[in-house]
């Protein structure tokens, strides 16, 4: 929580990222399958928009979508949504991210089977491409 009894902004980061790797691991790629391909997504930016306050020990929702995908799969934006439990929204969190190889470390393209979990995710309708990195 922040000075203000609200959830402070770095916890709706953490929050977004738990879920996308229950995501991940849910489908296939849990934190073994990464280290076995020595790859993992790096983060390139993160936003937070909010739109209502969430208090301690609110119950809140969160989602998550694809929301920008380069055609080679070198960069994509996974966007999680914060909700109350009748749908209202509270915050919305796009992160921009890119595979790290973690040997060198340098962007790498998502292997094939990666790639097509994360094409196969739900697109909010303000869905983009990206031009290849």
């Amino acid at each position: 929580m922040d000075f203000n009894s609200h959830m402070r902004n770095t916890a709706y980061l953490d929050k977004s990222a738990d879920v996308r790797m229950m995501y991940f691991a849910e489908n296939g790629f849990p934190a073994s399958e990464f280290i076995r391909l020595k790859i993992g997504p790096v983060i390139m930016k993160d936003e937070i928009e909010y739109f209502r306050e969430v208090h301690l020990l609110e119950e809140s929702n969160v989602d998550l979508a694809i929301a920008g995908l380069a055609d080679d799969g070198s960069r994509f934006i996974l966007r999680n949504g914060f909700f109350r439990p009748h749908a209202k929204p509270l915050a919305r969190v796009p992160s921009v991210i890119g595979w790290l190889d973690l040997s060198v470390p340098k962007l790498v393209l998502a292997p094939p089977t990666l790639l097509k979990l994360i094409s196969n995710m739900p697109r909010p309708m303000t869905f983009k491409c990206f031009p290849r990195a």
